[in-house]
């Protein structure tokens, strides 16, 4: 199995997972306000349908993505709320209707492409396995503003290590996105993994370290939780900041969560 494969069965799993959550929700309870301001259950799933509909059209219509993007140039602050606000006002019947295939239909095209192509996406264009790895690092937060607007709490799986990877990955962007030169040295992260085991990144005689929580490094990176409600540590002052500003996802800097819960707003993207 390669990369890509591995990683794709790891996204179908993943928005199975959600998809048991929201499967037999009453309609009434799309209209559930999650932490992330303004945004409903139906937005969270509504901008998994569009960013779904958008990673299609990247593999399948390249120059027709191109368009999408540059309209979306146009309004870069608004685009992603604007998009998961027009897929909340269909009926929640339909909309998971639409997720569904959506994501069923991505799969299968991602599949059926070479483990080597590159695709075009708001940045950089990415590898089949990093587009899989992208997919299920948002439907794993947004799932996780699904849960906690229901109530839920769920079990960490070995799959958040797409997130963990994502997250430590990123660490040199996220210096960015605040207009902060990155730290030449490389970090060694160490975070114990859902079942037992470590997951190790970087260099093992690095001076600064990153240890805790999978889930809790996960949740941060993720901006679903404050830096003061997960157990992750940082030793060194330099990887003190990063735990700060740490981001997974493209695009600006968001608030994250405020101390002791799950409220403000963040991009996610």
């Amino acid at each position: 199995m390669s990369d890509a494969d591995a990683v794709l069965a790891d996204l179908k799993d993943e928005g199975d997972a959600l998809d048991a959550l929201v499967g037999g929700l009453a309609p009434e309870r799309w209209g559930v306000a999650t932490p992330a301001e303004g945004w409903t259950v139906a937005h969270q799933i509504g901008h998994l349908a569009w960013t779904d509909r958008q990673a299609l059209l990247s593999a399948t219509d390249p120059a027709a993505f191109q368009e999408a993007v540059q309209r979306a140039l146009a309004s870069p602050a608004t685009f992603v709320d604007e998009g998961a606000a027009e897929e909340a006002q269909a009926p929640p019947d339909r909309l998971l209707a639409r997720w569904r295939a959506g994501r069923g239909e991505l799969q299968e095209v991602l599949a059926a492409r070479p483990a080597g192509d590159k695709l075009p996406w708001y940045g950089p264009p990415m590898s089949i396995a990093s587009v899989a790895t992208g997919r299920l690092m948002e439907t794993w937060a947004h799932g996780q503003d699904v849960a906690d607007a229901l109530g839920v709490t769920r079990e960490p799986t070995a799959r958040l290590r797409h997130v963990a990877r994502i997250g430590v990955r990123a660490r040199n962007f996220a210096y960015a996105a605040h207009g902060l030169a990155a730290p030449e040295d490389e970090f060694r992260v160490e975070l114990r993994a859902p079942g037992g085991g470590i997951w190790a990144y970087g260099p093992e005689d690095a001076a600064q370290r990153v240890t805790g929580d999978a889930l809790g490094f996960c949740l941060l990176v993720t901006q679903r939780a404050h830096r003061d409600d997960v157990d992750v540590r940082a030793d060194g002052a330099d990887a003190e900041r990063w735990l700060g500003i740490a981001q997974a996802f493209a695009g600006p800097p968001g608030k994250g969560r405020e101390p002791g819960g799950r409220s403000g707003r963040e991009n996610g993207r």
